[in-house]
């Protein structure tokens, strides 16, 4: 075996986009990282096709959020058909709007994806090593040694740690013997990328006992995604044609070109664990599920973004080892939440018994579209599909209540004023650290506290749109790198402040051009 030159700090196995997020997450920190993948290359083909507005924000963040909008598909609508014909439409445009500045559902190819974070991580100073994949990994309390297979060859390489991003088939997880319980539905899935003659820019969604099919737009014009249940036919060897005259029927459609075809098995399961002393899991190598309400990708992006900046705070010293044990029960408690509603709202949507029929043939067509001509069940929808709904109140990381908001919750935004663009109160965040948010005035010994410790403080004078978004006017709030508040604070307590940053180590930079800097 060869020796490797490069000792990484963290080694990323898998180059999807958990495992281009985590590596460029960390890049952008400073940490020295390898990625690597036992593909050739970015996929060709790609599944996934739905980025939510969570993962914009922390694209915004990493400051190419605006790419990943002009190169997709805002999503207009959904229109629910049966038998044929159209049922009803629930109009989306910016549903989301005042909750967060990309308040819309974008259809954004997976294989595209891939290819912009890959080209963000070299801009970064990191390649990723394709055609390697790990065989084989230890542990001990200095680091992790891992032996990858390059084509033929072995290569010895070593890291602090190891992060496992390497899909359902994870060899990571198999290495560290984590059990992957869950199972895997009956159904046979197929996906294709077809060119229609209508350029549809919308969801068209079919509904059925024990059928679904769904087309979205991917790319141009009149290239469409489609995605749903192969009926049973005893056999899993389907071909496209065989498909072909039900789906042009149920959808509405003329099919004139098939780029790409593929048949394959939907699992929904949870890994025993999300991490083994300093070896970490995330993405599908943690968690699987129904592709209800396109949550999975997304999910394992914010797997990545949690875990960068933990990893990044204590190889750089800023924070004790302790705060690594906060990814798992902060993830893996979201990802059982995912699996277990994503399953019963699957498993019903194709029952054939009466309450499958019931949410199909009337709450669906009926109902729905009514609610969501009201603004609150259109931000509940929202809420619910764009992940900005995620926290973590339970975190040894979180602390206090001021206003609405409990330490945990993802920051809700605040418009700039008259809604000018990099005013909002997110802008200041794409620093990537620790920061103090007031709406309102700042108190003089939390000021001085936050000049002493070397903690950006920023402050934005108290509007009626800070108040619907439920903070609290004067209450200072103690936010992660990752947009999640720590603490929050209504009366600016600097014990509490204190107490929480010499539990966990925390240190902060030393540029303190942002104290008290209005925004």
């Amino acid at each position: 075996m060869q020796p490797q030159p490069f000792q990484p700090q963290v080694l990323v196995a898998g180059a999807g986009p958990t495992g281009l997020v985590l590596a460029l997450g960390l890049a952008r920190r400073g940490v020295t990282v390898r990625i690597i993948d036992q593909a050739s290359g970015p996929g060709q083909a790609s599944r996934a096709m739905v980025v939510h507005a969570r993962t914009l924000e922390f694209y915004r963040q990493l400051g190419f959020a605006q790419q990943v909008v002009d190169l997709g598909i805002p999503i207009h609508a959904v229109h629910l058909r049966e038998d044929g014909e159209e049922a009803a439409e629930l109009p989306l445009g910016d549903i989301g709007a005042d909750l967060s500045p990309y308040p819309f559902v974008l259809s954004f190819p997976q294989d595209e994806h891939e290819r912009l974070l890959v080209e963000q991580l070299r801009a970064a100073g990191v390649e990723v090593e394709w055609n390697t994949a790990l065989e084989h990994l230890e542990q001990d309390e200095w680091g992790v040694r891992a032996v990858l297979l390059q084509g033929a060859q072995r290569v010895n390489t070593s890291a602090t740690y190891l992060c496992g991003c390497d899909g359902v088939h994870s060899s990571t997880r198999h290495a560290l013997g984590l059990a992957f319980d869950g199972g895997t539905y009956d159904h046979l899935y197929y996906v294709a990328d077809v060119h229609t003659a209508c350029a549809n820019r919308d969801i068209m969604v079919h509904l059925d006992a024990n059928s679904f099919a769904l087309m979205l737009p991917v790319r141009t014009a009149g290239m469409q995604r489609l995605i749903g249940i192969v009926p049973e036919t005893g056999s899993d060897n389907v071909i496209f044609d065989d498909l072909r005259p039900r789906l042009e029927a149920l959808l509405g459609i003329a099919i004139d070109q098939v780029n790409w075809f593929s048949t394959y098995r939907v699992h929904h399961r949870v890994a025993a664990s999300f991490r083994v002393d300093r070896v970490f899991l995330a993405g599908d190598a943690a968690h699987v599920h129904s592709p209800a309400g396109g949550q999975g990708m997304n999910t394992g992006i914010g797997d990545a973004v949690n875990l960068a900046w933990k990893l990044a705070q204590v190889l750089r010293g800023d924070a004790d080892a302790a705060l690594l044990d906060t990814y798992e029960p902060e993830r893996i408690a979201f990802a059982r939440k995912l699996v277990a509603t994503t399953d019963r709202a699957f498993q019903l949507i194709v029952a054939q018994g009466a309450g499958g029929r019931l949410l199909r043939n009337w709450l669906v067509p009926h109902v729905l579209p009514a609610l969501a001509g009201f603004d609150a069940a259109r931000r509940a929808l929202f809420r619910t599909i764009s992940q900005v709904r995620i926290h973590y109140h339970d975190s040894a990381l979180s602390g206090g209540r001021a206003g609405e908001i409990i330490g945990g919750d993802r920051l809700p935004w605040v418009p700039g004023p008259d809604g000018a663009d990099g005013h909002d109160n997110f802008a200041p965040l794409q620093t990537l650290d620790w920061q103090l948010h007031v709406y309102g005035a700042i108190d003089p010994q939390l000021a001085a506290l936050a000049a002493a410790l070397h903690l950006p403080l920023r402050a934005w004078p108290w509007t009626e749109a800070a108040e619907q978004a439920g903070l609290l006017e004067d209450a200072a709030y103690l936010l992660r790198p990752d947009l999640h508040v720590a603490l929050a604070l209504p009366r600016q307590e600097t014990d509490v402040l204190q107490e929480l940053i010499e539990r966990w180590g925390l240190q902060f930079g030393d540029d303190t051009a942002g104290g008290g800097q209005r925004g």
